[in-house]
């Protein structure tokens, strides 16, 4: 099986084109905050390029900007090629079978906005309770 599932924001506005015999591909990274933090206290974050066909491409490139937050839905696919210096580059990218936008219409966050809110999560508030106010 080959799944991924992640959450997290565009660090670059998306990138749509069309192959050669006219399908429709966008393609864009995210940035997906870890779940704990360093020794330094700060929460780092991995980068993931991922590669989106047809309609879901057109809407990415359509509604996506740098920042929004989504969902992605997909599977790895590995790839290698020769760069200029005739190395050979080993790549792992994300091809997106699904994408959901999770940033709110007409919202406007910037990387700064959300790195800045990730990194001081709120724990909930706990409220004292009355004995009088439980139903048991």
């Amino acid at each position: 099986m080959n799944k991924v599932i992640l959450v997290g924001n565009l660090t670059r506005d998306p990138e749509l084109s069309e192959t050669p015999s006219g399908i429709a591909v966008c393609r864009f990274s995210i940035a997906v905050s870890r779940d704990f933090a360093n020794a330094d206290g700060n929460r780092e974050a991995d980068f993931f390029n991922i590669t989106v066909w047809r309609g879901r491409a057109e809407n990415c490139g359509k509604y996506l900007k740098k920042g929004n937050k989504v969902a992605v839905v997909g599977r790895l696919q590995n790839r290698s090629y020769d760069d200029k210096d005739g190395n050979k580059r080993y790549v792992t990218d994300i091809v997106a079978d699904e994408v959901e936008f999770l940033t709110p219409r007409g919202a406007s966050e910037s990387v700064d906005d959300i790195e800045s809110v990730s990194s001081r999560r709120e724990q909930p508030r706990l409220e004292a309770i009355d004995d009088n106010q439980l139903p048991f």
